[in-house]
């Protein structure tokens, strides 16, 4: 049970997107959808994401992040997600490009479920071609609003290009992680052992993807110049749980 001042609060949350999101919207997203509070039960409907901005999306995530630091994740029921995805199609509000750390997961600790976003990972949270073109399919063609570029502390990735590593495939993947190690400004140790420089090394190494994602697409550009499509950045602390929107 919860108390009275609890209660008020919810109570005004739910005023106040009714104001922005629309009465039948609202009622439509209640068990679906990231903005709802109760289980979550299906995926985005078209007419939901659609009625979103970009704002309004960041808010959600915001949120959903807020739960799953205090323990208060949607009780979601992932196999009636997918359900609804397969049966009436994918609306998903955003595209996430965040890195393949296990420990990082961005549709749970954005307590999302399945549908809601688009979720591209590699090594370090870069972009290049590939990525691109998918993220162009995200946004222009399958109608998402917010491109979220996610790195996290302690990232290994960050680590392998702060010490130069090289082995096959990989080398070339860090080498694109390396202007953001010569970019970043720093007072202290400058190597892959100092968590507070390779945290450093992280946060510049978002900046300069998102950067690298305006300057690589036209389509994607063009976008965010018509105020249609947000593309921002966060960090993820593996220890806390926490996600800075930067």
């Amino acid at each position: 049970m919860c108390d009275n001042h609890e209660k008020e609060v919810n109570g005004s949350d739910r005023r106040a997107l009714l104001k922005s999101v629309g009465a039948v919207s609202l009622l439509g997203a209640l068990g679906s959808g990231f903005i709802s509070e109760v289980a979550h039960a299906a995926a985005w409907t078209k007419a939901q994401r659609d009625t979103m901005t970009p704002d309004e999306i960041i808010a959600a995530m915001k949120k959903g992040n807020d739960r799953f630091r205090k323990g208060k994740s949607q009780a979601h029921n992932y196999l009636s997600e997918q359900r609804k995805v397969s049966a009436s199609g994918q609306y998903p509000a955003a595209v996430i490009l965040s890195c393949i750390d296990s420990r990082a997961p961005a549709e749970i600790l954005m307590d999302l479920g399945v549908g809601d976003v688009f979720n591209a990972r590699i090594a370090g949270n870069i972009s290049n071609d590939d990525l691109l073109g998918s993220m162009e399919f995200a946004c222009k063609v399958a109608g998402a609003k917010v491109i979220l570029v996610m790195g996290h502390t302690k990232c290994g990735a960050v680590m392998g290009a702060i010490d130069g590593a090289e082995l096959g495939h990989l080398t070339g993947l860090l080498a694109k992680i390396r202007p953001a190690v010569d970019a970043t400004s720093y007072q202290g140790d400058r190597s892959a052992k100092n968590n507070g420089f390779v945290d450093a090394v992280a946060r510049k190494n978002v900046e300069l993807t998102i950067a690298n994602i305006k300057d690589g697409s036209a389509v994607l550009s063009e976008m965010v110049s018509a105020g249609k499509l947000k593309i921002v950045g966060s960090m993820y602390d593996i220890e806390t749980g926490a996600l800075e929107f930067i």
